[in-house]
């Protein structure tokens, strides 16, 4: 049997991946967080499947329910909100499931900064404003950061910024990027995207903290800094330039599953 890590995406029942929601039909047992997980994707799964809620449970117990599933026969679905490469937790599921002998596979999801920049209406990366994006989170009641990853290193390069799990500790944040990118630097913040209680803060970095403490914003939140947020004047991508040559031929790959 095998234990599918399935990203559940941003929130919205209907941001999960077709593979995802295949899958999720299929297993008999489904693992999801509680909290973030809306009803309506819960019912993909099977009327008989058994459905168990990881908000309070242990990794070991979490490990252990994985395992006896697997041990009964049955293939289990493990939502993540997001997509699992992204501060999912997944790694050291895995590490105990080779322990134990379990395979496993990965499915991707929308993830939650992806689903923020929609809600937006803004491309993250635009010509010559910026090409880069750092997703990054800051210090608080959890693991800590390794060296060298601080918002002062990633704002020195001045390129956009994606910040998880830092709403609540936004003057922090403020106080780390003025430095780099500026007062007038632009800001937005989203809250729960793609969600029934989303809201979108905008703004500048010398004026987004009170606006989010005004907004009683404390969780579940992108916090997105950089010019592109506010680019207008930018000259067109190159790929679709009328200046190209046409007549290049741009090299593909060969699928190795096609003859």
């Amino acid at each position: 049997m095998t234990v599918f890590f399935i990203g559940a995406g941003p929130g919205a029942a209907d941001l999960i991946t077709v593979r995802g929601r295949d899958l999720l039909a299929r297993c008999g047992v489904c693992l999801y967080p509680g909290s973030l997980t809306p009803p309506d994707l819960l019912a993909h799964c099977p009327a008989d499947a058994r459905r168990i809620d990881t908000a309070d449970l242990s990794l070991d117990q979490i490990v252990g329910e994985l395992v006896a599933a697997d041990r009964a026969g049955h293939d289990v679905a493990r939502l993540c909100s997001g997509d699992p490469s992204i501060y999912s937790a997944v790694a050291e599921q895995m590490r105990r499931l080779d322990a134990a002998g379990v395979p496993y596979q990965v499915v991707p999801g929308v993830p939650a900064f992806a689903a923020a920049a929609a809600e937006l209406g803004r491309e993250l990366t635009v010509p010559t404003i910026g090409q880069s994006l750092v997703i990054t989170r800051v210090q608080a009641r959890s693991t800590a950061m390794p060296a060298g990853e601080t918002l002062a290193n990633f704002a020195a390069t001045g390129t956009t910024l994606a910040v998880h799990l830092a709403v609540n500790r936004i003057e922090q944040v403020v106080a780390e990027l003025l430095p780099h990118y500026g007062a007038d630097c632009p800001v937005a913040v989203v809250h729960c995207a793609s969600q029934p209680g989303q809201r979108i803060l905008r703004g500048t970095l010398s004026g987004i903290a009170p606006e989010v403490r005004a907004a009683g914003i404390d969780r579940a939140a992108v916090i997105f800094v950089g010019r592109v947020l506010a680019a207008e004047k930018f000259p067109d991508s190159y790929l679709y330039s009328a200046a190209r040559d046409r007549s290049e031929k741009i090299r593909t790959v060969p699928n190795p599953g096609i003859d």
